[in-house]
């Protein structure tokens, strides 16, 4: 559920990203770097977890599901925050500096 997130999280900012007239001065490349390498970790945890576990995989009890959810939103939620940070110390509109 992790990866699954993350990637969506990273297919969105990087549509976000190519469609935005601005996306440099708002950073969306960042933003878009920021999630596509949460889903390559993520992805590797998958391959490595998947070749430990084999068909085990796909048997997780709710529980489990539940706390990767979470954990995903919490990945999402962390790399906006991350972006808002950088917008804030580049302040591509010069406001803070008024």
């Amino acid at each position: 559920m992790t990866l699954l997130i993350t990637i969506i999280a990273a297919v969105v900012a990087t549509v976000v990203w190519y469609t935005n007239e601005q996306r440099s001065s708002y950073k969306l490349g960042t933003l878009a770097l920021m999630y596509w390498g949460a889903s390559l970790m993520w992805f590797i945890d998958f391959v490595f977890e998947y070749a430990e576990l084999k068909a085990e995989y796909f048997n997780q009890a709710f529980a489990d599901i539940l706390n990767d959810t979470l954990l995903g939103v919490a990945v999402v939620v962390l790399g906006l925050v991350a972006w808002v940070i950088i917008l804030l110390i580049k302040d591509p509109k010069g406001v803070l500096k008024k």
